[in-house]
C-alpha cells in the first residue's frame, strides 16, 4: 500500500493545480488596498460564504503544494548535480503556505467577523489582506528558482521546464506580473507533476538518465 501511495505522489502537483484554479473561482477578486470602507463593507457582507470557502481552499491548496514540492525534491535529488538546488524547492514550498495561510486566515477573519467590524477597522483589515500576500510571492520565487535551476543542472525533466521555472522566479518579484505568474505555476505544475508520474512508473533507472532527456 505505502509503495502504491509513493507512486501516485508525483499527482499531487495535478492535485495543487485544481485546487488553486477552483479557490481563485471560488472566491472573486476582493475590494483593492484603496476602497473605501462603504465598498470594503459592502462585499464582504455578500460574499461571506465564497469568501469563507475560498480562504480555507486557498490555505489547503499550499499546504498539498508542499506535498508536490517534497515529491519533486525526491525526483529531482536522483541526479547527484541537481541535489543542492533541489533541497531548496520544499523550503520555498513552505514559505509558500506561511503566505497564503495568513493571507487566507486574514480574508476569512474579515469575511466572518465583518458585521462586527467598525468601518474604519474593516478598511484597515483589507488594507492588511492585500498586503499580507509578500510571503507567498517570496516562496513562489525560492521554489521556481530551486527547480530551475535543479531542471537545468541536469534533472531527467526537458530543460525548457527549468527555463519555464525560472522565469516564474523572477516573475514572482515583479506585481503586474503576479497573475499571469500563477496561470503560468498552475500549468507547470500540472506538466511536470504528470512527468514525473510516468517516469517514476518505470525503473528508477529510466528516471534518472538525464542524458537521454530532451534539450
Amino acid at each position: 500500500m505505502s509503495g502504491r501511495l509513493s507512486r501516485l505522489a508525483p499527482l499531487t502537483g495535478v492535485l495543487f493545480a485544481v485546487m488553486g484554479v477552483a479557490a481563485g473561482m471560488s472566491g472573486g477578486e476582493t475590494p483593492e488596498a484603496n476602497a473605501s470602507a462603504v465598498t470594503v463593507i459592502a462585499y464582504y457582507t455578500s460574499h461571506r460564504s465564497e469568501i469563507e470557502t475560498s480562504s480555507i481552499l486557498f490555505a489547503l491548496t499550499f499546504l498539498v503544494g508542499v506535498l508536490f514540492a517534497a515529491s519533486l525534491r525526491s525526483y529531482l535529488r536522483r541526479t547527484p548535480a541537481a541535489e543542492g538546488a533541489a533541497a531548496i524547492v520544499p523550503v520555498g514550498a513552505a514559505i509558500m503556505l506561511i503566505g497564503a495561510a495568513l493571507g487566507a486566515g486574514v480574508e476569512y477573519g474579515l469575511a466572518r467577523n465583518i458585521s462586527h467590524l467598525s468601518p474604519a477597522a474593516a478598511q484597515a483589515v483589507n488594507v492588511v489582506s492585500n498586503e499580507i500576500f509578500l510571503p507567498l510571492l517570496a516562496g513562489v520565487c525560492v521554489f521556481s528558482l530551486a527547480s530551475g535551476v535543479a531542471i537545468l543542472r541536469g534533472a531527467a525533466l526537458p530543460k525548457w521546464l527549468g527555463w519555464v521555472a525560472i522565469v516564474m522566479g523572477i516573475a514572482a518579484l515583479i506585481p503586474p506580473a503576479f497573475f499571469p505568474m500563477l496561470i503560468l505555476l498552475v500549468l507547470w505544475s500540472i506538466v511536470v507533476s504528470i512527468l514525473m508520474y510516468r517516469r517514476s512508473g518505470g525503473s528508477v533507472g529510466a528516471a534518472s538518465t538525464p542524458a537521454t532527456e530532451p534539450a
